[in-house]
């Protein structure tokens, strides 16, 4: 069962800036969910890249997007949040599923129409794969929106998946 939650139907080589939004809108996505940290901005950063911000504003024109973050502060994700102009929810305890349930009944879509694009597999793969989303694991941005070289955790993370016997793309 941990095997499953833990594999990502998308294992992206590269950052959320380089992910190609046509691939998606072929697998019939409908609609976005989007981890903040580390996937749209840098550590201890509130000004997108400019490469995530023009995926934002291209994926934007053609779905909807929600952000859905782990992080505490409304204030950092809510800025985050207005430069867009997309709706947020902050302190969503993912892997948990309240706060995730709650923003597809927003949607109002099937489960696999939605994909929930993060940087973690302990968090946002596991989350969106046990509500059945379209899941992606994308690396790490850095400020000027490339990978980022420290991605330690996620390293540890795709590790530990391949030891429990999950198998990775």
């Amino acid at each position: 069962m941990l095997r499953e939650l833990l594999r990502p139907d998308w294992l992206h080589g590269s950052t959320l800036a380089d992910l190609p939004l046509q691939t998606l809108l072929e697998r019939e996505v409908k609609a976005l969910v989007l981890d903040v940290d580390r996937t749209l901005l840098p550590r201890h950063r509130s000004s997108l890249p400019e490469a995530a911000r023009r995926w934002l504003q291209m994926a934007k024109a053609q779905l909807p997007i929600h952000l859905l973050s782990n992080n505490p502060s409304r204030a950092r994700i809510g800025s985050v949040a207005a430069q867009l102009d997309l709706p947020f929810t902050t302190a969503a305890g993912k892997p948990r599923r309240s706060a995730l349930r709650r923003v597809l009944q927003q949607l109002d879509l099937p489960h696999h129409q939605v994909a929930l694009i993060g940087d973690r597999l302990f968090t946002d793969v596991i989350a969106g794969n046990r509500l059945g989303l379209y899941t992606v694991l994308v690396k790490p941005i850095d400020p000027d929106g490339l990978p980022c070289r420290q991605d330690h955790l996620q390293r540890l993370e795709l590790h530990l998946a391949r030891w429990v016997g999950t198998t990775l793309g």
